[in-house]
């Protein structure tokens, strides 16, 4: 059986492996080597303490900063939704008040064109018998105005035996 401590001592060994070859692959990376061969780069080499500090400070603030987008996101996305359903409800709102006021009108327009009518009918038989009391004087026959169909043709004969007597 092995030992644990060396069991431990190789798992070590080998994630030591790991890391300095992806170490390396960074370090061979174009970017990096630019970025390491510039002035900031070149301090941030020569002080440890403030590389580490800013690593710290980048890791640590990477879930506030997505927690802040995110709310961000969500309060734009929650905006964009607003604005719809109040728009949809301004419409329909609106809708149901035009509604509204086109049935008032509707019947505003009935009950005018009714006393229109009206008034024309009144008018028109006031007329008529205004008309038919000028035409009676005329004709020197004042006691009868208005003929019923059945009085004219009772009229007519007995107009007719007058003139045959």
């Amino acid at each position: 059986m092995t030992n644990p401590e060396s069991f431990y001592r190789e798992k070590i060994q080998e994630m030591q492996k790991q890391l300095n070859s992806i170490m390396q692959t960074i370090n061979s990376n174009s970017k990096v080597v630019a970025f390491m061969n510039s002035p900031f780069g070149q301090y941030l080499e020569e002080h440890p303490f403030v590389s580490f500090t800013l690593v710290v400070f980048v890791a640590l603030s990477a879930v506030p900063v997505g927690l802040f987008l995110s709310l961000i996101a969500g309060t734009a996305i929650a905006a964009c939704l607003g604005v719809i359903i109040l728009e949809g409800i301004v419409i329909s709102v609106g809708g149901i008040a035009l509604l509204c006021f086109l049935c008032g009108l509707a019947v505003l327009a009935i009950g005018v064109s009714s006393v229109l009518s009206v008034c024309y009918v009144v008018m028109s038989s006031i007329i008529n018998y205004m008309h038919a009391g000028r035409l009676s004087l005329r004709t020197g026959d004042a006691s009868r105005t208005f003929l019923h169909p059945g009085e004219i043709s009772s009229t007519t004969k007995s107009s007719k035996n007058n003139l045959e007597e």
